[in-house]
């Protein structure tokens, strides 16, 4: 059935105030609007909706039965504006993140804190992914934005990317393990060792495969993960030499060591990614700024 809302809008207002008058202020529109709007919608249902007398305005079995389905539907619509309104003044709405475990516990977790202290009314849902399937949450708009390790061959042009951190990814080995300390190494003699590192879904993992394929050398490493705190807590037990971003390494470490390179190795970026052809709450704008 083809009724336009504010037909619905005007039964509404009557139906709360038992008012045609009443109903004509809240609307901002006259009296006589206000009793023709009524008119055309018990029309259009072929239903009385309300009894008119010269003292007061009563709703019919029939306008009862309309009104609870409509009261609901009324304070669901004022919810949403409210909520609108509220996002825009950063006292509400939602904040939606995808970030890598990785980047979420060395980078993102002070920066959560301190726009929590600053706009405790925006509710902040993170979503946990490696850097690779967190450029599939955006293109899927499930997320305002990502933080992720930079290059990342899912992300595609249409998205604009800032960079926030750089860092670099180092070998490391526990000294009594591989004493390798006094030395260095090439990749084709790191080869010859048990290599940790993160799974190929990660960014981390086409880096250094494409590092060793640049060198015409294939990668085969003894042990892959989703962790590199487990890349960390393996490397220190002795099981191999983990390649890790130099950011998750604890200071002042008395057991693990950098392995030296012939080779260098270049940087990479840790940069906040986003489709600039959707809309951006008010709410991403402003932690984006904060990074």
């Amino acid at each position: 059935m083809d009724i336009n809302y504010e037909l619905y809008k005007v039964f509404y207002h009557v139906a709360i105030t038992l008012s045609f008058s009443e109903a004509s202020k809240q609307l901002f529109i006259s009296q006589s609007a206000v009793s023709q709007s009524i008119k055309v919608l018990e029309k259009k249902l072929n239903q009385t909706l309300f009894i008119r007398s010269t003292k007061r305005v009563q709703l019919t079995p029939e306008g009862e039965i309309l009104l609870k389905h409509i009261e609901p539907a009324m304070n669901l619509i004022k919810k949403g504006e409210n909520q609108l309104l509220e996002a825009n003044t950063l006292n509400g709405g939602q904040l939606r993140i995808g970030a890598s475990d990785t980047i979420c516990r060395y980078y993102l977790i002070p920066h959560l804190n301190q726009f929590h202290k600053m706009y405790p009314n925006v509710h902040i849902k993170v979503m946990n992914q490696t850097s690779i399937e967190c450029a599939k949450l955006l293109d899927n708009g499930q997320v305002d934005f990502i933080i992720t390790n930079f290059p990342n061959s899912a992300l595609s042009n249409s998205l604009n990317t800032r960079i926030i951190n750089e860092f670099c990814d180092v070998f490391v080995a526990h000294k009594d393990y591989f004493p390798l300390q006094s030395k260095k190494v090439s990749l084709r003699e790191l080869q010859t060792y048990p290599i940790l590192m993160l799974d190929r879904k990660s960014t981390t993992s086409e880096f250094l495969h494409h590092m060793f394929q640049k060198y015409q050398l294939d990668l085969v490493p003894e042990i892959e993960l989703s962790s590199n705190d487990l890349l960390i807590d393996l490397a220190r037990i002795g099981l191999g030499i983990a390649f890790v971003p130099d950011f998750c390494i604890p200071d002042n470490d008395k057991d693990l060591f950098v392995v030296k390179l012939d080779e260098k190795l270049p940087g990479r970026q840790m940069v906040v990614a986003f489709n600039e052809n959707l809309p951006i709450s008010q709410a991403a704008k402003q932690f984006m700024d904060m990074l």
